[in-house]
């Protein structure tokens, strides 16, 4: 009976035999076990798989035809591991049916056929499919064919369909079964699964719990079998396009019932039988001794965990290791008032964030070049792609600083420093709503955490660290451009506040605040109507997050010295290339926490955004070569050059991210039909207007002239100019060149430096450094002409390339210089060639 399928056990009319039956299955007569676990090394029918030395001279397809082997014995032995644990299932439903129909049923025909649904159908698939290639693999030679037995596999997933929607109740049914009754509750706790063949494997007790969810664990991992198999077929081979075909079916299938398998697979139970879910998990830098540290976070249903990845020995997984744990019953989030300062918190400067976020865009440059050369070697493209997930790694662990406190009632606070408000809100909501439920404080024995610790590796849902170089090729590389977002209203406010919004997008693996509505006052109902222009770099989400404006002063935060204000909602959206690519507004919303906020956005690439079209108006001053307009005007600065610059030193130069923070674009588009018409009320207007649409339009200026302020004709030698190395030389070089520029150009250019000089000075309460001046401007005040650019031309996610990197460079060097006067400068002309 021990080799005989479950459709060969006895057959039980009798209410007696069927007893007796069940009582043999609780006292272990029955050997049918495995190891309840992946199985390490792949083995055969016939025992442990070798892994044979390639001979010399043997050609990579053969090599390909062997790995094919080996993959298959894989297969093999754990499809035969899989047989038998569905075999341990199905055990106990002949006996529980034949006594559903007698005076004594354990369980009636309706129980039974929930817990059991589809199993038998399920097993005789995977058997015959066994059955099959199992000659296969013994027989093996190189022209063997098996791609027809997997087509068959899959086309039958509609079997395991009709399962996962039935999962659920399959496990309520058990579980209010073995509440029920006493003699099913121990036969479903004491299953038993028999080892492979030949092998000596003692058996081991399952769950009936545990055994269910093995095909929804085994459907989840078809795809990585089949993906495997598909890698080491060659080309040619008879099988490629059989197994092809499988792949795309079963990955199509697999993607159709994520959402509904994906929360049973969070799960572990705890020695005392419970349920610990795993609610969230996420990487994330710990403040720890005055210094940084990325550890993942598990958020289960009772603790939260804290935990260092291993590094992985040879031959070993990796695994975790707990730095901390708090019973979610003891932790507590210190309110403002309690919260001590943080005795000392080095923000990384932004010019050092800047220049990292440069070396990744130059190292992902270099690897698609590597990658699209013949000569390309796949040691070369490693050694980049190293390179660049240090680089990244470290942006990620230095980048953040957003304060996220948690505390021990019993002890110890713990500090995290994040990217976004949206995140920190994110982890303190999900603590929140378990701690809403009737906990209890406890402590975990050594061993009890050393399990659970051990399962994160198994449960995690977050696997890679979210840098760039952890993404397979084929993985979307996000929009490179200008993404721009008119922020309408928002509706479902409970009551009236002030209130505002926030919009992130993701560059480089974590998001970034880009811009911000104004606060619309005392209402439930605002409507801003604001429009925003959005840099994308590699970007894939639009995040909006809504906010109640605080002005208590008592409120300041001890860790970043700001008012906290208060998150009303905060949504999401994935950016769709083909939704915003198209040239009219998309219109969409996001609701959170039953507000709506209505909102339309386009986007632009960045080429056509920094196209220059050779405007022939003459009246005006936007699109106008700055020539022009200061004759015009008889001035030697642009009248909205000086303009803007002094509204925004006379009220903005200690606004936050001033230059960085987009302004609203109707206002901006105002200021320009105002400048561009030369109106009588542009004094008023700009006395008015918001401080960033007045940064906006400065800046809008610079971008929409005909030709960028240091010109077409000096831009290559300013690009060598910065590659010197020699600074007497660099020094030379880089004053020659400005002495080569225009007057109206030189003279506009000395105006902005002496003003972007003073916003920097104020860097410790605007956040705005002399480096973050250079990489707003700099790609703006000079970049190729569009006869360079063709010449040129680079991905399009390539926008920190070597070019702007320059650009960025250029403009730093004459802002970190010492003061430039233009007299002081014409004075030395005459020692110099005017030639370039």
């Amino acid at each position: 009976m021990e080799n005989d399928p479950p459709t060969a056990l006895p057959r039980m009319e009798e209410e007696e035999e069927a007893i007796r039956f069940l009582d043999r299955v609780l006292e272990d007569e029955d050997v049918f076990y495995v190891e309840d676990g992946e199985c390490q090394t792949p083995t055969t029918p016939d025992g442990p798989t070798t892994f044979p030395e390639t001979p010399k001279g043997e050609s990579e397809s053969d090599k390909g035809l062997l790995m094919r082997k080996l993959v298959l014995s894989g297969v093999l032995a754990s499809e035969e591991i899989y047989i038998n644990q569905l075999e341990a299932l199905l055990l106990p439903m002949k006996p529980l049916k034949a006594t559903a129909t007698t005076s004594q049923p354990v369980l009636t025909m309706q129980q039974i056929d929930a817990i059991f649904y589809k199993v038998q159908d399920i097993y005789e698939i995977h058997k015959d499919f066994y059955d099959n290639l199992c000659p296969c693999v013994q027989e093996w030679d190189n022209k063997t064919t098996v791609g027809h037995l997997f087509q068959k596999l899959v086309s039958q997933l509609g079997i395991y369909k009709a399962f996962v929607d039935n999962y659920k109740c399959a496990l309520e049914t058990a579980e209010k079964c073995s509440q029920c009754n006493n003699q099913f509750a121990k036969i479903s706790e004491n299953l038993k699964v028999k080892g492979p063949k030949d092998s000596k494997e003692q058996p081991t007790s399952v769950t009936m719990e545990a055994l269910l969810y093995k095909p929804i664990d085994r459907v989840t991992r078809s795809t990585l079998v089949l993906h495997d198999l598909l890698k080491h077929t060659p080309v040619d081979h008879p099988d490629y396009p059989l197994l092809q075909d499988a792949l795309r079916i079963s990955q199509n299938f697999l993607s159709s019932i994520n959402e509904d398998i994906d929360p049973r697979r969070t799960a572990v139970t705890t020695p005392k039988g419970e349920t610990r879910q795993l609610v969230k998990d996420g990487f994330m830098v710990e403040l720890s001794e005055n210094s940084r540290k990325l550890r993942h976070l598990f958020l289960f249903t009772d603790l939260l965990l804290c935990a260092k990845l291993k590094k992985a020995t040879v031959g070993k997984h990796q695994q975790y290791d707990c730095k901390w744990y708090i019973p979610l019953a003891d932790l507590v989030f210190p309110s403002v008032e309690e919260s001590e300062p943080i005795p000392q918190l080095h923000a990384t400067p932004d010019h050092e964030i800047e220049e990292m976020k440069a070396k990744i865009s130059v190292l992902k440059s270099e690897i698609q070049k590597e990658k699209k050369s013949n000569k390309g070697s796949s040691r070369a493209i490693e050694r980049l792609k190293k390179k660049m997930f240090e680089y990244e790694s470290w942006l990620l662990l230095f980048s953040p600083t957003i304060p996220f406190r948690i505390h021990n009632k019993n002890g110890k606070s713990y500090l995290f420093l994040l990217s976004s408000d949206y995140e920190r809100s994110e982890w303190r909501e999900a603590i929140q709503k378990l701690q809403k439920k009737d906990l209890q404080a406890f402590a975990l024995s050594s061993l009890e955490l050393q399990v659970l610790t051990g399962s994160c590796f198994k449960l995690r849902t977050v696997h890679n660290m979210p840098i760039i170089s952890n993404k397979d090729d084929d993985e979307s590389s996000g929009l490179y451009g200008f993404l721009h977002v008119i922020v309408h209203s928002a509706k479902g406010f409970d009551h009236s506040a002030n209130l505002y919004c926030t919009l992130e997008v993701d560059s480089f693996g974590y998001f970034v605040s880009k811009a911000k509505t104004r606060v619309f006052r005392d209402t439930t109902e605002p409507e801003w109507n604001e429009e925003f222009e959005i840099e994308l770099e590699g970007s894939q989400y639009l995040r909006i997050l809504c906010y109640e404006k605080c002005y208590d002063k008592s409120k300041l935060n001890k860790d970043n010295n700001e008012i906290v204000d208060k998150i009303m909602g905060k949504g999401q959206i994935q950016l769709d290339p083909q939704a915003v690519q198209s040239k009219n507004w998309h219109m969409d919303v996001i609701e959170m926490n039953g507000i709506k906020v209505e909102f339309s956005m386009k986007f632009s690439s960045r080429d056509m955004s920094l196209k220059r079209t050779p405007s022939k108006k003459q009246t005006g001053v936007f699109g106008v070569k700055i020539s022009v307009v200061t004759k015009r005007e008889r001035s030697k600065v642009p009248y909205i050059v000086r303009q803007c610059i002094e509204e925004v030193e006379k009220r903005g130069i200690e606004e936050v991210g001033i230059y960085r923070i987009s302004g609203v674009a109707t206002d901006i588009q105002a200021l320009k039909a105002a400048f561009d018409a030369n109106s009588k009320d542009i004094l008023m207007m700009l006395s008015d207007m918001d401080i960033n649409a007045i940064a906006g339009t400065l800046k809008l200026y610079f971008r929409e002239l005909p030709e960028p302020l240091l010109t077409d004709k000096l831009y290559l030698a300013f690009m060598e100019g910065i590659a010197l190395s020699d600074p007497a030389a660099k020094e030379n070089c880089m004053m020659h060149l400005l002495r080569s520029l225009p007057e109206p150009n030189l003279m506009t250019f000395l105006f902005l430096l002496q003003h972007l000089k003073r916003v920097a000075e104020k860097e410790p309460i605007n956040k705005m450094s002399l480096h973050n001046l250079a990489t707003v401007f700099g790609p703006t005040l000079l970049r190729p002409s569009e006869v360079e650019s063709k010449a040129h031309t680079n991905l399009a996610s390539d926008i920190w390339s070597h070019d702007v990197m320059a650009q960025v460079q250029v403009l730093l060097y004459y802002l970190q210089h010492p003061p430039i006067s233009f007299s002081e400068l014409k004075r030395n002309t005459l020692y110099y060639s005017t030639d370039v």
